[in-house]
């Protein structure tokens, strides 16, 4: 590629030679990522990942894409671009598990109005450290300059990732029924969901980014710019230690359009409201912007980044397993017949 190279092109907005060194600086994060069933490094026109079948006799795959939404807007206005390559897998990823699969491997997607090489090395970083967390390989990806669609200083991140689940061990939601447990797992705040809200809410400049609240311990962009927690390892974990019947991953929508998604009709979460271990940036952002607790639920995720139903029996035994993983957990609520979904009482 060293005699790549084309004026003409430069002149219209695109330098090839910075695409070039954006991939020689990044390699060294994607290194990171390698995991057993990676074939090949980046700079090819696809990416080989060979799948370990031992103990899977009926091989499903899942795929799961989605992007950082516009919870990037805060990373343009703090110049902090190491954090939401986290967010683009773990909305990918924690999607994925939902079923019972294993994230195997992430291909990413950045659009930039100027190719910096160093802020898009950056933005790999962070999308190689959510890998690591997803215990995924980073096999591939496209960073595509696009002038005059963009800002020279903006960017989009979006990517998917495929796992793999065994036929047989694809978890049943119809297998539920009234008096199961819910659990839930904590978040670590908004996540990366409903920040055009959240925009609105706070008027987001620098000025307000930078402003410290006692009740978050740390300034307001700081809070916001927190990654999306991945729960992989979590899940593959619980999934060892127990029966489980459903998981929800509370996204856009919150718990009343997420949770329903892992129910029979048949069958409504009910959930005491006082039970819901609410972070303090959801009070801030409910209290600044005078919203509705029902506007709240039906936005973020409240605290709660991921749902799981085990049966009663096994409910001690379950957050056991997810708290020995590293991550929180608590009952939540149960299962009760109803078709309305979601009843926070």
């Amino acid at each position: 590629m060293n005699n790549s190279f084309s004026e003409s092109y430069k002149k219209a907005g695109v330098d090839v030679t910075a695409g070039y060194k954006s991939v020689e600086l990044m390699k060294e994060h994607i290194a990171r990522t390698m995991i057993k069933g990676a074939l090949s490094g980046i700079g090819g026109f696809g990416g080989l990942f060979e799948l370990d079948m031992t103990g899977i006799s009926k091989p499903v795959l899942v795929s799961g894409t989605d992007g950082v939404g516009t919870k990037i807007k805060l990373a343009f206005i703090m110049d902090k671009h190491d954090t939401v390559g986290i967010d683009c897998v773990a909305m990918c990823v924690n999607d994925i598990i939902c079923c019972g699969a294993k994230p195997q491997f992430f291909l990413d997607y950045i659009a930039c109005g100027k190719n910096f090489p160093e802020k898009i090395a950056t933005i790999v970083s962070g999308v190689a450290e959510g890998c690591v967390q997803a215990q995924c390989a980073l096999i591939g990806g496209e960073t595509a300059e696009h002038p005059g669609l963009m800002p020279e200083d903006e960017y989009d991140l979006a990517g998917f990732s495929v796992g793999v689940v065994d036929k047989d061990k694809i978890l049943q939601p119809d297998t539920q029924k009234a008096g199961d447990v819910l659990i839930a797992i904590k978040s670590s705040g908004v996540h990366s969901n409903g920040f055009s809200l959240v925009r609105r809410v706070f008027d987001v400049n620098e000025q307000n980014l930078n402003m410290h609240f006692n009740d978050l311990g740390t300034t307001l962009g700081e809070c916001l710019l927190t990654p999306t927690r991945i729960y992989v390892k979590a899940v593959m974990s619980l999934l060892d230690a127990v029966k489980v019947k459903s998981i929800s991953h509370i996204t856009g929508g919150g718990f009343y359009e997420n949770i329903p998604r892992s129910l029979p009709k048949n069958l409504a979460a009910k959930i005491e409201r006082n039970s819901v271990q609410v972070l303090p940036i959801f009070d801030l952002i409910q209290r600044t912007g005078d919203i509705p607790e029902r506007d709240m639920f039906n936005t973020f995720n409240m605290g709660v980044g991921m749902i799981v139903s085990v049966d009663k029996n096994d409910a001690d035994k379950a957050i056991a397993a997810i708290k020995a993983a590293g991550e929180d957990a608590y009952v939540l609520g149960e299962l009760v017949e109803s078709e309305e979904g979601v009843i926070i009482c």
